[in-house]
């Protein structure tokens, strides 16, 4: 089988490729081509896969590829939500225009292909006509307070009415906001999430532009490439009839993470962090669900992670072995 990932040298996308060339197959079909389509090249261990090609460039200078003839697809590509606050057009170009380019090209191959869109649970959010629930399922209407979640709502809708033509068969995995990840800061306002974490870790001072009672749903990368799998590989009839659910997440507060952080790498770590408010975020985030529930990925056999200090211990693991971790990321535990 021919598999496309949008967004595929990026974190999240490429892990999903390793995961996928380890499995060697994919709902019982053996996968002989895994596409990457991003703006900048695979890592190098990919490329090192015969199994990987790579298409660079931004999505919209991709259409010929997507309508090559795909038997599995997921788009995991997208502007995050810090930039499409600040860049309207640049979210509008990056999430919506892409996303109708990609399911148009699958429209014009005709082989119907599956599709797993990467979605957020930043679908959700409190309005004049509705007051957030402390625990946000998806009986939860989705009110999207930010671009970025307007945008993947959007597109949920154009995947699910792709699907009911036969275009696609699609569905959308809400994700919850990953962590840790590895690296620099991303545009996201939800990257803090991760610095409080990844920076003491490496020695680093960072801020916290909130305060230790916000409360968030948090997932593992672990977690959340499972989480994709799954979905793909789920019967539509499994799916419970709607095509967009929420992955599992463990959900709690800036304090407890922190708490975890002690627990793991010790108080000079966790003092590392100080609280820094910055109003931008802090009001992109009041908006923000402090916390899900996934019953439907739940009954497809989905788990959240076990604990703040599990997630920790994985980044902390994936460090030591892992790809795509700079030598650097555990400096901060050194004596």
């Amino acid at each position: 089988m021919r598999i496309l990932i949008t967004g595929g040298a990026g974190f999240v996308g490429a892990r999903l490729a390793r995961e996928l060339l380890r499995m060697g197959q994919l709902a019982g079909q053996t996968i002989r081509e895994l596409a990457i389509a991003d703006l900048a090249a695979p890592p190098a261990d990919l490329l090192a896969d015969s199994r990987i090609t790579a298409s660079t460039g931004p999505l919209s200078s991709h259409a010929g590829l997507f309508a090559s003839g795909f038997d599995g697809v997921f788009h995991l590509a997208a502007a995050v939500s810090g930039e499409c606050e600040l860049d309207f057009d640049l979210g509008l170009r990056s999430n919506l225009d892409s996303t109708r380019l990609l399911l148009e090209g699958l429209r014009q191959a005709g082989n119907t292909p599956r599709l797993v869109f990467a979605s957020s649970i930043a679908v959700y959010g409190a309005d004049v006509g509705q007051t957030l629930p402390d625990i946000v399922s998806e009986r939860t209407l989705p009110a999207p307070q930010t671009s970025y979640g307007a945008q993947k709502l959007m597109c949920e809708y154009l995947i699910a009415d792709y699907t009911r033509k036969g275009f696609i068969d699609g569905r959308s995995a809400r994700l919850m906001t990953v962590t840790v990840r590895p690296g620099r800061p991303n545009g996201a306002a939800s990257s803090f999430f991760s610095g409080i974490i990844r920076e003491p870790l490496a020695g680093i001072e960072t801020a916290c532009p909130v305060d230790r009672n916000v409360s968030h749903a948090f997932a593992s990368p672990a977690r959340t490439v499972e989480g994709l799998i799954a979905v793909y590989e789920a019967d539509r009839a499994a799916l419970g009839g709607r095509l967009a659910l929420n992955l599992p997440s463990i959900n709690g507060t800036i304090g407890e993470v922190l708490d975890a952080l002690e627990s793991v790498a010790g108080p000079k770590v966790r003092a590392r962090v100080r609280f820094e408010r910055d109003e931008r975020i802090a009001g992109i985030v009041s908006h923000w669900a402090r916390g899900a529930s996934a019953e439907r990925a739940t009954a497809l056999g989905l788990r959240a992670d076990e604990s703040f200090r599990s997630i920790i211990e994985q980044y902390i693991d994936d460090c030591r072995h892992r790809p795509g971790y700079p030598p650097e990321a555990l400096r901060g535990l050194e004596g």
